[in-house]
């Protein structure tokens, strides 16, 4: 089948190397100019390990992953520790694999069949799903038409959007907002360290591994009213929720984000449907079900379903209502665990006051002493 894949992230390069490799014809189209490989450190876990190995990549997944023993420390406002991370908080066994997110997506890109093709500033603009063939027309100007069209667009996917509804009927806003910016200048080679300052309802934070280095920001609130790609936007948010914090490095770590030419903003938000399918059109990733940053699981999930997506595909043939039924009721119940894995992250990263920071950090350095 001739197959489009809006949106080259880790869900859309996986979907792109599964699909090509058992003999579909398969375009990629990607709104930016790049990959996009900002962000901090992923984790491929559970499965998803052994989709990476089906998948050809896991040697090289091993080969890029972050093996330094990390420390992970809440400080207070002077910078002195004040609590340690308990690494059974957050992760599901000593298998899982933490990469950085740039490495991952070369490894993916690297790994797409020679005969896929990936184009960059290129985006769905309209679809139209005649029940035979998926007729687009792209930002670009240029028409064509495909048996399948799968969304792997994000959180606010514009396929979701075309063929499903607004965003808003199917997000869930779980109260936070969360900005990563380049903060180079404060690396440290060799260093394999993050430190969290938390404020009621804010926190701040640096993160450090190999040569690179990370700001970190979170903030409660309620939704907020913006244009999601509007960078400037995003940056006076920002500023606006740490005014007046002179607190450790904080107004040094909120610079450097405030210079990155591509910081990543967002609001920590899921997305829920009853279905991922709709005729010849299927979600995957994080259109389909976004359980957040918090969960930790973003790529595993998105790899996951990529795989599942396929063999289902294979098994059933040019039944394309079964074969996307199959694959909804398989990856399902992995995309609502870790739904409900991240709704309890924001007390951990980001409590809502003075006594619950307290409480936190009473209750990890008892778990430490264990």
């Amino acid at each position: 089948m001739r197959i489009l894949i809006n949106g080259a992230g880790v869900a859309g390069l996986s979907a792109g190397i599964d699909l090509a490799r058992v003999g579909h014809e398969v375009e990629i189209v990607e709104r930016a100019n790049h990959l996009r490989t900002n962000g901090s450190p992923i984790d491929v876990r559970g499965e998803a390990i052994d989709t990476a190995r089906s998948m050809g990549i896991l040697d090289a997944v091993q080969e890029h992953r972050i093996t330094m023993t990390e420390e992970t420390k809440f400080i207070d406002r002077s910078g002195a520790p004040v609590a340690p991370l308990v690494r059974q908080e957050i992760d599901e066994s000593s298998a899982d694999i933490e990469i950085p997110r740039e490495d991952l997506m070369n490894i993916l890109h690297r790994a797409l069949p020679e005969q896929v093709s990936l184009r960059f500033e290129e985006s769905v603009r309209t679809l139209a799903d005649s029940g035979d063939r998926v007729a687009v027309a792209f930002a670009s100007g240029r028409e064509a038409a495909y048996d399948i069209v799968v969304g792997a667009d994000g959180v606010h996917s514009t396929v979701r959007r075309l063929v499903f509804g607004p965003e808003k009927e199917f997000t869930k806003h779980l109260g936070m907002y969360v900005a990563l910016g380049d903060a180079s200048d404060q690396a440290t080679p060799g260093d394999r360290t993050t430190e969290v300052l938390n404020l009621p309802g804010r926190m701040a934070g640096l993160a450090r591994y190999r040569d690179k280095a990370l700001a970190l920001f979170q903030f409660r609130s309620e939704p907020i009213d913006y244009d999601h790609r509007d960078l400037a936007a995003q940056k006076r948010i920002l500023a606006e929720a740490f005014a007046g914090v002179d607190d450790w490095k904080v107004p040094t770590l909120l610079k450097t984000a405030q210079d990155d030419p591509e910081l990543y903003f967002d609001a920590i938000a899921q997305i829920h449907m009853s279905t991922w399918h709709r005729g010849r059109v299927v979600l995957i990733g994080d259109a389909a079900h976004c359980a957040t940053p918090m969960a930790g699981r973003g790529a595993s999930l998105a790899m996951l379903g990529a795989w599942m997506l396929t063999e289902e595909l294979g098994h059933r043939g040019d039944d394309l209502e079964a074969a996307f039924s199959a694959y909804e009721r398989r990856l399902r119940p992995h995309a609502e665990a870790a739904q409900e894995f991240a709704l309890s992250g924001a007390d951990l990263v980001v409590p809502a006051s003075w006594e619950a920071i307290e409480a936190r950090n009473t209750r990890l350095r008892a778990a430490q002493s264990l």
